[in-house]
């Protein structure tokens, strides 16, 4: 068993009271404001024409002379607009972007706006709300890296040390093989090229070769429970185990950063709060979000300093977590909250609490990136978040214990691993409709439909940008 398990094979709903009490709403504020712009007024002055004196030779000179006088004195015009010197330059700075409820209109997306000035608030700013971070991952947009690669779902099973291959045109399982004690999540490697297995009783990440689907090597690295990379593909990142991380459920020695080509250990980063698990990085790739399962928070840790940067205590348990397309927030699974927090990436704290259903867990993307799967363990269901509306919009019961969600390629399927209940299900991306429950056996977990689209891989079971 690893920390990940909980007592007995089911669990019931009683076992996870409901604790929502923490639910909280708001809205992320940031500065605004036009960037600063020098302008040029110029004034544009018509003075009025002085007129002559004329001694009055007759009443019908006068009325002329008045006549002429009335004619010839014009108004003052008025000085013009300001004007902006074409000279000028327009200094842009970083924007915080505010996604409204209702998302970002078609001509938000194309008109030109003043950017934001830069918050002094602590933390990087997220990119502006019309940007789609996983533009590169949708419908057909495979790299040429996997070109050659046939669709493999990769399924590994903790309770026996394998990894189950399933073709996904048929459901039928066409490869079992051994990779160590407890595997937990099988990783695509970030430039596209091979698969990675962890597992952390065996001290292993087996390599496997997504050409033949078989593995093929492996790297000798203690306890590793989790595996990503940094977008510039530098690092790797092991999150170890808590049960091997140094003290049972505590130890600090719990994220390792590896040089991803050699393996060579860079640094060990102590973090003292109890069962780090999972992350996402922000849009610029500059730090990471961690979830500590067992202690309730979220860690945020800067990719230059390899340091500690941030921490927001949510309560419960918080598991996966996703960031949003527009890069302004993270979501977060919580499975003692029963529902997913929305983190405002640019100041770390809690801007709403979304309740799906008892146990969230897993998280995935819709392959347009409209959307949000929830897997919720306990309750044996699948919720759907809008990101336009920040809410759930469908809740669908599928039974089992769903745990992690890969996404087939074309976006029409979802392939969740029941982690108490030894099959995988296939399921309706559109609809919830169980499609097909596959017998695999034993505790599947972390599994990875592969290839998918996208340029690279930043780890987990298919986080791809």
């Amino acid at each position: 068993m690893t920390r990940r398990d909980y007592p007995g094979a089911v669990i019931s709903d009683s076992d996870w009271a409901a604790s929502m009490a923490r639910m909280t709403s708001g809205r992320r504020s940031g500065p605004s404001g036009a960037s600063a712009r020098r302008r040029n007024a110029q004034a544009h002055e018509v003075t009025g024409r002085s007129v002559p004196v004329v001694p009055v030779v007759s009443g019908l000179v006068l009325a002329a002379l008045i006549l002429i006088l009335g004619m010839a004195v014009q108004p003052r015009a008025a000085p013009s607009a300001a004007r902006v010197s074409p000279s000028a330059p327009t200094v842009t700075m970083p924007a915080v972007a505010i996604a409204s409820a209702a998302g970002p209109t078609p001509s938000s997306l194309t008109a030109p706006t003043p950017s934001p000035a830069r918050s002094s608030a602590p933390g990087p700013d997220p990119v502006p709300a019309a940007t789609n971070l996983y533009r590169a991952t949708g419908l057909g947009q495979f790299s040429p890296t996997v070109a050659a690669f046939p669709a493999r779902v990769y399924v590994p099973d903790e309770a026996h040390g394998t990894v189950v291959v399933i073709d996904p045109a048929t459901y039928r399982i066409i490869g079992r093989y051994g990779v160590g004690a407890s595997p937990e999540h099988v990783t695509p490697g970030w430039d596209l090229k091979r698969l990675y297995v962890e597992a952390p009783f065996g001290n292993r990440l087996t390599v496997i070769d997504p050409a033949t689907g078989r593995p093929a090597g492996s790297h000798r690295i203690r306890g590793p429970y989790n595996l990503y990379f940094t977008p510039d593909g530098r690092l790797a990142i092991v999150v170890l185990d808590s049960s091997v991380s140094g003290v049972e459920y505590g130890g600090h020695k719990q994220v390792y950063f590896y040089d991803r080509l050699t393996w060579r250990l860079i640094k060990a980063l102590d973090v003292p709060w109890a069962g780090a698990d999972h992350l996402d990085f922000s849009a610029d790739g500059s730090y990471f979000l961690m979830t500590t399962e067992y202690t309730g928070r979220v860690v945020r840790i800067d990719v230059r300093s390899l340091a500690i940067s941030g921490v927001l205590d949510l309560g419960g348990h918080p598991i996966d977590v996703r960031l949003s397309p527009d890069g302004a927030v993270f979501y977060v699974a919580n499975q003692v909250r029963n529902g997913v927090s929305i983190i405002d990436a640019g100041h770390l704290r809690e801007l709403a609490f979304l309740p799906t259903g008892a146990g969230a867990h897993g998280l995935a993307l819709s392959r347009d990136a409209r959307q949000l799967y929830v897997s919720n363990r306990v309750a044996g269901s699948l919720s759907v978040i809008d990101f336009a509306t920040r809410r759930v919009i469908h809740t669908w019961r599928i039974g089992g214990s769903p745990d992690m969600i890969a996404v087939s390629a074309d976006g029409t399927k979802l392939w969740i691993s029941n982690r108490f209940g030894g099959t995988v299900s296939v399921v309706d991306a559109e609809t919830g409709r169980i499609i097909r429950i596959i017998r695999v056996g034993g505790r599947p977990h972390g599994l990875a439909f592969f290839p998918e689209p996208g340029r690279f891989s930043l780890g987990h079971n298919g986080i791809y940008r």
